[in-house]
Parts: structure tokens; C-alpha cells; sequence
């Protein structure tokens, strides 16, 4: 499984693209009835609709930056509040996702943060009916041990999910949905670490990383 940095920018944008549509298009329809809207009460509600998809794509925004971007300073660390402050916003308004944070470390390398960010990301969008998300960390001896774990009434992660993540997609090309996980894959590889995935039939979703620190 090899793509080329220009081929792997193009899913992200269109990862990202997806992701942003129905938040901004959202704000886009709100305008539209707010314009025509004389009623004093759904005035009112269609505010409170655009806020709520205002908020949510600037979660989105913030997350993304971080998640894929070069978020979090010119250094070589981020503060993992950062991080924690990056999931709580992405999943904390649908209130469907509880987050458990069990980091102690004030600060991680930009890698391992990631990578923690985009498991938490797969994780949670695996939460079909909602349920719960835990993250851990921990950097120790030049090695960094990351475990999510998701446990909800439905999990779903398909298959192209899971090959991007362990490496194993055959001749199937990675599309914009499974960017997430091939940049998971990526930076573990280059870290000559290995990533485990919980069998499909689990009764919980289970990823654990770990892998040298650069």
C-alpha cells in the first residue's frame, strides 16, 4: 500500500471536503430561511441553528488542524489539553459519544498526537448509536503505547477501515473515506511500530499503537 504524496493530499482535501459539506451547508440554509422568516419565534430557532452549525464547523476546523495539519506551534510537541480540548469539541456537541481521557503526559510529540486523533476519530465515527470513547497514552523509554477503545449498543468498522489501518488493502485502491486510517498506518510504520485492531466479532472496538518516538 503506496501513495503518493500528491495522491494522499487529494483524499484528504476530499476527506475534509465530506466531512465540512453538511455543517457549512447547514449555516447555507439557515440564511436562506432566515431571510424569508418574519415569524419572531422561528427567527429565533433559525439563530440557534446556525450557531449550533457554526460551532460545529469550527470544531471540525479545529480537530482537522490538528489531526492532519501542522497544528500546535512550529515545535516539535503539542499539549495533549490540545488534543483532549480537539475531541471533546468534535464529539461532545452530539452529545451521543461520552470521552475518557486517560493522558497524563502534558505534552507528546506532533506523530503521536496524530495518531492518537485519528484513532479517536475512526473510533468514534464506529459509534454508530453513540456510546463510549476512551484515549490513553503514555511515552516512555523513547516509546509511545496509544490504546482507543469504543463500546457502544452498534460499532461498525468496515473493511476498508481496517485494511488501510493494518496495511493489509490488497489491490484496492485507499479512497478519501479511509485517509484517516492510512495516515494512522503511516506514521506507526515510520515509527517501526505495529498496530493491532480488535477482531470484527469483538463485543468492543480496540486499537492499540506503539511505536519509537522520533
Amino acid at each position: 500500500m503506496t501513495i503518493s504524496p500528491t495522491d494522499f493530499a487529494s483524499l484528504l482535501c476530499s476527506r475534509l471536503c465530506h466531512d465540512l459539506l453538511s455543517p457549512v451547508g447547514a449555516l447555507n440554509n439557515g440564511l436562506e430561511l432566515l431571510a424569508d422568516e418574519n415569524d419572531p419565534e422561528m427567527r429565533a430557532r433559525c439563530l440557534e441553528l446556525l450557531a449550533e452549525s457554526a460551532r460545529a464547523s469550527a470544531n471540525k476546523l479545529k480537530f482537522f488542524r490538528l489531526a492532519f495539519g501542522a497544528a500546535g506551534g512550529f515545535g516539535d510537541t503539542v499539549d495533549t489539553r490540545e488534543a483532549q480540548a480537539a475531541i471533546e469539541g468534535l464529539f461532545g456537541d452530539n452529545h451521543r459519544v461520552s470521552i475518557g481521557w486517560m493522558v497524563e503526559d502534558p505534552q507528546l510529540p506532533k506523530q503521536v498526537i496524530k495518531v492518537l486523533l485519528n484513532l479517536a476519530l475512526i473510533g468514534g465515527d464506529a459509534l454508530v448509536r453513540g456510546g463510549q470513547l476512551d484515549i490513553g497514552a503514555e511515552a516512555r523509554d523513547g516509546m509511545v503505547e496509544i490504546v482507543v477503545r469504543a463500546d457502544g449498543p452498534r460499532i461498525v468498522l468496515d473493511q476498508e477501515l481496517r485494511g488501510a489501518l493494518t496495511g493489509d488493502t490488497g489491490d484496492a485502491p485507499v479512497t478519501p473515506r479511509a485517509a484517516a486510517a492510512y495516515l494512522v498506518h503511516q506514521l506507526v510504520a515510520q515509527g517501526g511500530g505495529d498496530l493491532q485492531v480488535s477482531p470484527p466479532d469483538a463485543p468492543v472496538l480496540l486499537f492499540g499503537a506503539a511505536f519509537k518516538l522520533a
